[in-house]
């Protein structure tokens, strides 16, 4: 098993838990004007097709998260923001816009330990974890129409879907910034604890995450994705087929015989 040659970020592995760490602390971890897509589409492709993973924690070096977009860039209409309206198009679906599809398809559960701030871009990508852990120097914006611009990695699909609608569109349409005990109120972030434990606390809840029965956890991660796209009846025919497929895995053999010893 061999991990992923990454440019900008760093990726570790410890008892079946990834751990990528963004690692331009110097330009904030920026996901424009770095590798960090790359890295990042790189990283939840191998999770996925790598059996010894059963978790992801992702999280950032330095005192950000992740600052989103480069506005430097924005401002010189360089980089990934150049061009003409379809050039722009095309640079946002085969950039950017590869994130969310790349995370929605993880088959692992997905920690998001955000050690500082979540800012635009930086924000929609904590929203594609599964679960959101905050330091209290964490804070988050849904900063874009403060620059004239529309959530355009999918910001607006998946903040909707946590929070509901209305909180959603009033933090995107405001700009405002929230800080970590307001994000834990409005349900964006499911805990917040001190900086120095973020990341120990988030691997912890990771390896809990990691010590069930790998093939089990796969399918109860796809069943809920999939849950909330589809009708009851359909959901429940897949749910008897998943459940056929695990009562016939050693691994579930091997977990009724624990339970019975305990």
């Amino acid at each position: 098993m061999t991990l992923p040659p990454l440019t900008d970020a760093l990726l570790a592995l410890e008892d079946r838990v990834a751990t990528l760490t963004l690692d331009r602390h110097d330009v904030r971890n920026a996901l424009t004007g770095t590798a960090l897509i790359e890295d990042i589409v790189a990283v939840a492709d191998w999770v996925s097709r790598c059996d010894e993973v059963s978790a992801l924690v992702i999280t950032g070096a330095g005192s950000a998260f992740s600052a989103g977009g480069n506005v430097k860039d924005m401002a010189a209409r360089g980089g990934d923001f150049a061009g003409d309206v379809a050039e722009v198009a095309t640079r946002y679906r085969r950039g950017i816009q590869r994130i969310p599809l790349a995370l929605q398809a993880v088959e692992v559960p997905l920690i998001a330990a955000v050690n500082g701030p979540a800012i635009g871009a930086g924000f929609d990508l904590a929203n594609m974890a599964d679960i959101r852990i905050a330091s209290t120097k964490a804070k988050f914006g849904e900063t874009f129409l403060n620059l004239g611009i529309i959530p355009g990695d999918g910001g607006a699909w998946f903040m909707q879907r946590l929070i509901g609608y209305q909180q959603a569109f009033e933090l995107t349409l405001s700009g405002r910034i929230v800080d970590a005990a307001e994000a834990k109120t409005l349900g964006i972030v499911l805990e917040v604890v001190e900086a120095d434990a973020l990341l120990p606390h988030a691997q912890a809840m990771a390896a809990r995450f990691a010590a069930q029965p790998p093939k089990a956890l796969r399918l109860t991660k796809r069943l809920m994705k999939m849950a909330q796209r589809m009708e009851l009846k359909d959901f429940l025919d897949l749910c008897a087929a998943f459940q056929g497929m695990c009562h016939n895995e050693p691994e579930h053999l091997e977990a009724v015989q624990r339970m019975l010893k305990d």
